[in-house]
């Protein structure tokens, strides 16, 4: 397979959370676009506690930080607790440190969908600002378009389906930005060497 990678991250520890079943969505529609994509869920995501001195990591932070260096493209999806990201998700993203002396650092060159969920829009907000915030820091390219989700209202069913239209445009339109930029970022670093 020749397309895109975009990794997934996040979730919470509750299973199908609204926030994993958004990104799973997600990552859906980015395989249906032509991705390959790896999905890194919240029990791949129970590290220890990122520690820039301490060089030792376990198997499970050697593979994010592993399947994030070969990201085209990355969406990341937090819950909102208490008006900001996880720790779940924040601890996981420090661990991008360990990239800081790649040849492509960070989250450089990548675009990055973010998808923030909770139980009320202020919540989902204040997260999803963050999300960006962190983005931008790590040298990645936020997707114009970045989704809330209110966890208080029905959107997705017993499967994984969405059950409201208007996030499924929402979600589909995130991450067709995301595959795109990666494939035009493909194609323009392909004419010019």
């Amino acid at each position: 397979m020749s397309g895109p990678v975009i990794v997934g991250l996040g979730g919470t520890t509750r299973p199908h959370s609204t926030t994993e079943r958004a990104l799973v969505f997600s990552l859906k529609a980015a395989a249906a676009l032509g991705a390959r994509t790896v999905l890194i869920g919240a029990e791949q995501l129970q590290l220890p506690v990122y520690a820039p001195e301490r060089a030792e990591r376990t198997d499970a932070a050697h593979y994010l930080v592993e399947q994030l260096r070969a990201a085209d493209g990355i969406i990341v999806a937090s819950p909102g607790y208490h008006g900001g990201l996880s720790g779940l998700v924040k601890n996981a993203l420090d661990y991008t440190e360990d990239m800081r002396r790649d040849p492509r650092p960070y989250f450089e060159g990548r675009a990055v969908g973010c998808i923030a969920s909770a139980a009320g829009w202020q919540a989902t907000t204040t997260t999803l600002v963050a999300l960006r915030s962190i983005v931008h820091a790590l040298r990645g390219w936020p997707s114009p378009l970045g989704v809330c989700i209110n966890s208080t209202e029905m959107t997705f069913g017993a499967n994984g389906e969405c059950l409201s239209s208007t996030l499924a445009e929402q979600l589909d339109l995130m991450t067709a930005q995301v595959v795109e930029f990666t494939k035009s970022r493909s194609c323009r670093s392909a004419a010019f060497g």
